[in-house]
């Protein structure tokens, strides 16, 4: 009867539509006059009539409609003037729709309180509305990447709250608008602003002195690719904030300024221009990453001293310019740097690259100089371009480097090489880690000012993956990069396909989600790639929709106390579900909480030196994994001996199938194993979590385990004396009794973090076992659960009656209470064994002032439970305070309640 119930209400719900309306009565005339001119809309917005109820994209307080999102919706038609109604809209982003077309209506003025207008990546087109400066709330405005034409509007100088304003990409013309004496606006008056994106527009005239200022705190200022003219304003060298300056494919002219007050630059391009004078002095500027002085006509120089003194410099492009004279040596050793253009110079008589050459250095281009002679040493073996040199026409005329044909570097793309060669429909693509066909949401990421000039740099481009699935909340590994080059523009330009986590498609409410954080610049990427714009591809929905929304029904008081009640059930049932699907999703999403750090964004995860390895390098450093590269095994899996491509040898242990820990278990161990650091453990070098692996590559010890080293193979006799002066790190320490006590008793694989030998035995210790992070809201720590091998009884000790043995138990299982305040210090571990030795007639040749076992045994303390007896164990519990427990010696220190980072 319940069910019978059930259906009967949600047919005649949905037959009755709806009586009353949730949205305010405006707001549904401005919405409905939204879906009669727009095709291609949400199918849920025409399965209702109530905005605020069921459709998707639509934000609301209340009644009021406060937010609209609909990026990538393959939306068509025009933004008319009904939209100036939402008196109460906040955020407006109809990002990635090409089809929205036509000019932009003034009534947008009207929406006094937004704060958000991104109209990137549509089919605008017309002058951009002086109504626009009205809106004194906005802080994010994005117009790029449309078709406007005209001037900038001077009224957005009253955009006071700015600080994203990005106008490139279109065809505005005219000159760069600032305040007038007549109390006429400008962008001059735009202190909050940190980013002047406009560049690949038509903009003429002179770059006003007045729109840059001591006040200002821009740090992006990109202007290239107009048709400014003119000097650069001196003013420029007063915003000390800017990281980015992009003046190159104008036509400026005269001397550069002053710009030794830029201490904060990164990237600086000039080229393409008719700059004159000295070449810049840019010695100051000591993070400066990216130079591209190409295509002026500075006066004839010998190359600067910053050339060989900038340490951080990674790429150095000065083509078709004055100089002349032999390059310094010392260039070629800076330690960052990457790419080296100089080619149509004067540089003359010898290049000497014979020794110290960055290993990061990977193609240096000297065409058409005067070089005649060439000292190359061993240590660089990438590319290099002689063409066009007097030594090509003699000693190097055989020479690979004075061959046409030159190899160029390989752009980076992600391997697909697991997925055995797979292929998929002409509109599906193969998700590198699930290697099933889908439908990604694809587009381009174009980083405008990046720190780097090498495409080949897999490590690179592996943050970028990594950050792009963590940024967005994606499933591990659900990134696919492809064709990462520099485009005619200067611009890094990368093909980016994202991969649903279930299923062929993405739902609609994730294509918005994900182009907001796009558009919006939510997403932060990686330290090194800087100022990005996305342009997405139209996204196909299955069967040109979406499935309907499952709560579009919506309950209403018709006077049936009964309908009332099981609407009511029905609500509570759906949010207790909706709960439960949200904690899955987070669940299992374990590395979703890692933010990437760097400057403006938080960049890759702060794994305090341990960094992300893909599946096929460590299938390609371990030869496939192949058998003559083992170097153990165990319980978890098996370690291979991999060598990475710059030399380094490391261990990686490798999870067998089936045996593999959840992914939020895998990520706590990586977090806590990075932040561990000593001289006796052995140092993690990174991770694999890719295609269901889950691999920990640690450095190589080449000297064996520790079984080994305390062996008698190694030469090395240890007394029992000198055994117990061995300072164990914690409760683990017990584990390796069985190797250093005489006779050997127990063995017990537990949780600790590191151990310290004697000084003249000193071995690493691998696999520590830090045990998985417990969110308990009751206990609130990290939990020393057991891992490993269980209490293994040597065969010797079996049929024996040791009058110890029992009190040696009772000592280890003391060693592994839960509350680090319940186990006893290290010294009181020593002064009890002791004891057990004496007691069972063994001497100890104890020379101490005291007796230990004395000592020990006067503690007044009470001793804790025996977790499989009712006998108290005779241990003694000390507080973490008292000034003999032991200290941890490492780098870094666990605190007593982890917090989420």
């Amino acid at each position: 009867m319940e069910i019978i119930g059930l259906m009967f209400i949600l047919v005649f719900s949905a037959g009755i539509r709806t009586i009353t309306s949730f949205t305010d009565p405006q707001d549904v005339a401005v919405m409905q006059s939204l879906k009669n001119q727009w095709d291609h809309v949400p199918p849920s917005w025409k399965s209702s009539n109530d905005p605020c109820a069921a459709w998707e994209g639509v934000g609301c307080n209340s009644s009021r409609v406060t937010s609209l999102g609909l990026s990538t919706m393959g939306l068509v038609g025009k933004l008319n003037g009904d939209i100036g109604g939402l008196s109460e809209l906040r955020s407006l982003d109809l990002s990635y729709n090409k089809g929205l077309t036509g000019s932009l209506s003034p009534s947008l003025g009207d929406l006094k309180k937004l704060s958000i207008l991104i109209l990137a990546g549509c089919g605008f087109s017309g002058t951009i509305p002086s109504e626009l400066g009205g809106l004194t709330q906005l802080s994010f405005l994005a117009l790029n990447s449309n078709n406007f034409s005209g001037e900038i509007p001077p009224s957005l100088g009253r955009l006071s709250n700015v600080y994203w304003l990005d106008l490139a990409d279109n065809q505005l013309t005219g000159s760069i608008p600032v305040s007038s004496r007549l109390g006429d606006s400008g962008l001059d008056q735009l202190w909050k602003a940190k980013h002047f994106h406009f560049n690949k527009n038509q903009l003429s005239g002179t770059i006003p002195p007045e729109i840059f200022n001591e006040n200002m705190i821009l740090i992006h200022v990109l202007f290239d690719g107009n048709l400014l003219e003119g000097n650069i304003p001196e003013s420029i060298g007063l915003v000390h904030t800017l990281e980015v300056l992009r003046l190159d494919r104008n036509s400026l002219s005269g001397e550069v300024p002053d710009l030794s007050n830029l201490t904060n630059l990164n990237e600086l391009n000039l080229a393409h221009n008719n700059l004159s004078g000295p070449v810049p002095d840019l010695s100051t500027m000591a993070i400066l990453n990216y130079v591209d002085l190409s295509n002026n006509s500075f006066n004839v120089s010998e190359p600067p001293k910053w050339f060989s003194s900038l340490q951080d410099l990674t790429t150095l492009i000065m083509e078709y310019s004055t100089l002349e004279g032999s390059l310094p040596s010392h260039l070629f050793g800076l330690p960052n740097l990457e790419i080296v253009r100089l080619r149509n110079n004067n540089l003359g008589s010898s290049l000497n690259m014979s020794d110290n050459i960055s290993q990061k250095l990977v193609l240096v281009d000297l065409q058409n100089n005067q070089i005649s002679t060439i000292t190359l040493g061993p240590g660089y073996k990438n590319q290099l371009i002689l063409i066009g040199n007097p030594a090509c026409a003699s000693t190097l005329a055989n020479s690979k480097y004075c061959q046409v044909q030159q190899p160029t570097m390989q752009s980076y793309s992600t391997s697909l090489a697991n997925c055995g060669g797979r292929t998929c429909p002409a509109d599906q693509k193969l998700s590198p880690q699930s290697c099933e066909c889908a439908y990604p949401y694809e587009g381009t990421m174009y980083f405008r000012g990046p720190s780097f000039g090498d495409v080949s740099n897999a490590d690179r481009f592996h943050s970028l993956e990594l950050s792009l699935w963590t940024g967005l909340e994606l499933t591990p590994g659900s990134v696919a990069l492809e064709n990462a080059i520099f485009n005619n523009d200067g611009y890094l330009q990368v093909q980016v396909a994202l991969f649903p986590s279930d299923g062929k498609y993405f739902n609609r409410t994730d294509i918005q989600r994900i182009g907001f954080d796009l558009s919006n610049q939510t997403y932060k990427p990686p330290m090194g790639f800087g100022p990005y714009l996305f342009i997405a591809a139209p996204y196909a929905f299955p069967g040109g929709g979406s499935k309907i929304s499952t709560g579009i029904i919506v309950g209403i008081a018709v006077g049936c106390v009964f309908l009332f009640v099981v609407l009511v059930a029905l609500g509570i049932y759906a949010i207790k579900q909706k709960k439960r699907a949200e904690r899955a999703i987070e669940l299992s999403k374990p590395f979703a909480s890692w933010v990437p750090s760097g400057k403006d964004s938080g960049g890759a995860p702060q794994l305090k030196g341990a960094r992300w390895f893909s599946y096929d390098e460590l299938k390609k450093c371990t030869n496939h994994f192949s058998e003559s590269n083992e170097i153990g095994s165990g319980g978890y899996g098996k370690v291979y001996r991999g060598l990475l491509p710059d030399g380094q040898v490391v261990a990686i242990k490798r999870a067998q199938q089936g045996s593999t820990q959840g992914g939020l278990e895998f990520k706590t161990e990586i977090e806590l194993l990075s932040r561990v650091h000593h001289k006796n453990l052995v140092g993690l070098v990174g991770f694999c979590f890719e295609q269901g692996e889950q691999m920990l590559i640690y450095e190589f010890m080449p000297n064996g385990t520790l079984r080994e080293s305390l062996s008698g193979r190694s030469g090395i006799y240890l007394d029992w004396k000198r055994r117990l002066r061995i300072a164990l790190g914690s409760a683990r320490g017990l584990a390796y009794l069985h190797e250093l006590a005489n006779p050997p008793i127990i063995h017990r694989d537990v949780k600790s973090t590191n151990i310290l030998l004697d000084e003249k035995l000193i071995a690493k210790v691998a696999d520590f076992g830090l045990s998985k992070l417990v969110s308990d809201s009751a206990k609130g720590h990290v939990s020393t659960q057991v891992k490993g091998t269980l209490a293994i009884m040597d065969p010797p000790i079996r049929g024996t009656s040791l009058i110890g043995f029992g009190k040696f138990l009772d000592l280890a299982m003391a060693c592994v209470e839960e509350s680090a305040a319940d186990r006893p210090t290290m010294s009181d571990i020593v002064k009890e064994i002791e004891t057990i030795l004496q007691n069972d007639g063994i001497n100890t040749n104890s020379t101490s002032a005291s007796s230990s076992a004395t000592e020990f045994a006067n503690s007044k303390a009470t001793p804790p439970k025996h977790p499989y007896d009712d006998a108290p164990a005779i241990v003694t519990k000390k507080d973490v305070s008292d000034s003999d427990a032991f200290d941890y010696s490492g780098g870094y220190t666990v605190p007593a309640k982890v917090e989420p980072k």
